[in-house]
C-alpha cells in the first residue's frame, strides 16, 4: 500500500471537518431554541454565537481560497462575510449553511496536489492584503475549526444534550463508530481513504 499524500491528508481532514460538523448538529438540533441561545460561559458566549462564527469565517476563507484556485481576486469588501455577525438565529438554517461549506471544503481539497501547496492566497483583511501558502492556510482554517468546535462542545455539557464523540474519525478499526453518520452523509470509506 502506497503512503498518502500531503494533499490527501488535506481532504481527509476536510472530511473529517464536515464529519465532525455533521455529528455535532446532530446534537445542536436536538437543542430547545432557549439553550441554543443561552448565555454561557465561552469565547462567544453562547452556542449559537459559536457556530455562527465557525460559518462566517468559513466563508471568508473559502471565498479566498476558491478565488485564487480560480485565478481570480478574493472579495474586496471582505468584511461582508461577517454583517451581520450572527447571520442565523436558527440552528436548523445554520445547519444546513455549514454543511454546504463544509461541501466546498472538500471540492477544493479534492482538486489538491502536493506540487500546489506552496501556492499564495491573498486573504483580504480590513486595511491589508495577508498572503500564505495554501498548505499554511488550510491549516489555520482546520485548527480554527477544530478549536471552536471544542466550544460549542463544552458547552453542551451544560444543556440536555449529550456532547458526541468528535474523535472516533482517522483510525482504521474505529470505522463502525462513523459508519451511521457516513451513510447519513452518503459517504464511504473507500471515497475518503482511496481504497
Amino acid at each position: 500500500m502506497q503512503p498518502l499524500s500531503l494533499s490527501h491528508h488535506l481532504l481527509t481532514m476536510a472530511y473529517q471537518n464536515g464529519w465532525a460538523n455533521h455529528r455535532l448538529y446532530k446534537a445542536c438540533l436536538q437543542l430547545s431554541q432557549d439553550e441554543f441561545l443561552a448565555p454561557r460561559c465561552s469565547f462567544f458566549g453562547s452556542i449559537k454565537a459559536t457556530l455562527n462564527h465557525i460559518l462566517t469565517v468559513d466563508w471568508f476563507y473559502l471565498n479566498a481560497l476558491e478565488s485564487e484556485q480560480r485565478g481570480e481576486a478574493p472579495e474586496p469588501d471582505s468584511e461582508r462575510f461577517f454583517e451581520p455577525e450572527e447571520p442565523f438565529a436558527d440552528c436548523e438554517l445554520l445547519s444546513a449553511e455549514q454543511a454546504q461549506a463544509d461541501h466546498r471544503l472538500i471540492a477544493y481539497c479534492s482538486q489538491l496536489r502536493d506540487d500546489q501547496l506552496q501556492r499564495y492566497v491573498s486573504i483580504v483583511r480590513p486595511d491589508w492584503v495577508q498572503r500564505e501558502q495554501r498548505l499554511r492556510l488550510l491549516s489555520h482554517l482546520f485548527e480554527h475549526q477544530i478549536h471552536h468546535r471544542g466550544q460549542v462542545h463544552g458547552m453542551l455539557s451544560d444543556t440536555s444534550v449529550r456532547p458526541p464523540q468528535l474523535d472516533e474519525f482517522f483510525c482504521e478499526e474505529e470505522a463502525n463508530l462513523r459508519a451511521q453518520d457516513f451513510a447519513e452523509l452518503g459517504w464511504s470509506e473507500a471515497q475518503i481513504w482511496g481504497r
